[in-house]
């Protein structure tokens, strides 16, 4: 069985293409062929993936004859469900964990890939396993990039280019200028709205926050620690800053604003720039933003250095074989 979940895992990666959250909950158990045996149930992470996912169980099954079930949580649902489904007798054969810290929930579970074919087939192991001690116990199944996804019409309409930002006093002054100038560019704010709903607030609680404390590690020249010192934890109250006071909404309105607003306020040519990564393009795509006047730059918090700094680009995203499944 864990076999043939190795050979899923090695055409899984056929499909890793785009992530971020959405609201769709799909569900799919093919018929099992003849020649096959056991069955793999996966929960899937990324609602924004639910219909490819079930295309390929479809056609895993018709080509191997073992069953695969996929279902695909809730946004913002994952991690109860998994707790959920992990208690009864016919559970998830293989799931995905959030990096180390949700490693933490179900280390226990995790059987060692390092012994198989995926794992082999890595050619930077330290970059894209996760690792449990000595055990591999999840790979990487997405990479991804985000930084400050900027409309390129309305900047050089302000009278800026990308190249004008390499630092964030040049992200400050260039924010400032445009929000005190909106109504003239016929923008509602230089950024979209930093909303604090559950739909919109891990872009600033995971991913803006990676920013001070990868400038502390890098420092320190460290790869891991229980508790950072806060070296760059006022750089990061700047650019949070920023965004609040030069927004498409004023700073009390952030409690109710969610993910999908922001999107809006970016597609439709209300902001110039919007914090978030290349999962978001379905949602801002085929709106009044041209896609050659959608770029992304990086994401300047006033560290040494930052003007050599490159968009953050990784995972946080890897798959999972439940050891205690049939």
């Amino acid at each position: 069985m864990k076999k043939t979940i190795a050979l899923l895992l090695s055409l899984c990666m056929l499909l890793a293409l785009c992530a971020g959250c959405g609201t769709k909950k799909t569900e799919t158990s093919p018929s099992a062929g003849t020649s096959g045996s056991g069955k793999v149930f996966y929960l899937n992470f990324k609602p924004e993936q639910a219909d490819q996912w079930v295309a390929l169980a479809k056609k895993y099954t018709e080509e191997t004859g073992t069953e695969v079930s996929v279902i695909t949580a809730a946004s913002n649902t994952y991690e109860s469900t998994l707790k959920a489904d992990m208690s009864k007798s016919d559970a998830p054969t293989l799931f995905q964990v959030n990096g180390p810290v949700g490693l933490e929930s179900w280390k226990n579970y995790c059987y060692d890939l390092s012994g198989t074919d995926i794992y082999k087939q890595l050619k930077t192991p330290e970059n894209f396993a996760l690792k449990n001690g000595n055990e591999v116990a999840g790979i990487a199944y997405v990479i991804e990039t985000y930084g400050l996804i900027y409309n390129k019409a309305l900047l050089e309409k302000a009278g800026y280019k990308a190249a004008d930002i390499k630092s964030f006093a040049d992200l400050k002054k260039c924010a400032e200028d445009i929000q005190a100038r909106k109504d003239a560019l016929g923008v509602k704010g230089a950024f979209t709205s930093a909303g604090m709903d559950s739909s919109s607030d891990w872009r600033f609680k995971t991913h803006l926050a990676n920013l001070p404390i990868y400038y502390e590690y890098k420092a320190d020249n460290e790869t891991s620690t229980k508790a950072i010192k806060g070296t760059y934890l006022e750089n990061y109250k700047n650019i949070w800053d920023l965004y609040l006071n030069n927004a498409t909404c004023k700073p009390t309105e952030i409690g109710s604003k969610t993910g999908d607003e922001a999107a809006a306020e970016f597609a439709q040519g209300q902001a110039v720039f919007y914090q978030n990564g290349t999962w978001a393009y379905d949602q801002i795509k085929g709106y009044s933003v041209k896609d050659e006047d959608i770029g992304m730059m990086p994401i300047y918090i006033g560290a040494p250095g930052e003007e050599n700094q490159g968009l953050c680009t990784g995972s946080e995203n890897y798959w999972c074989v439940n050891k205690k499944a049939s």
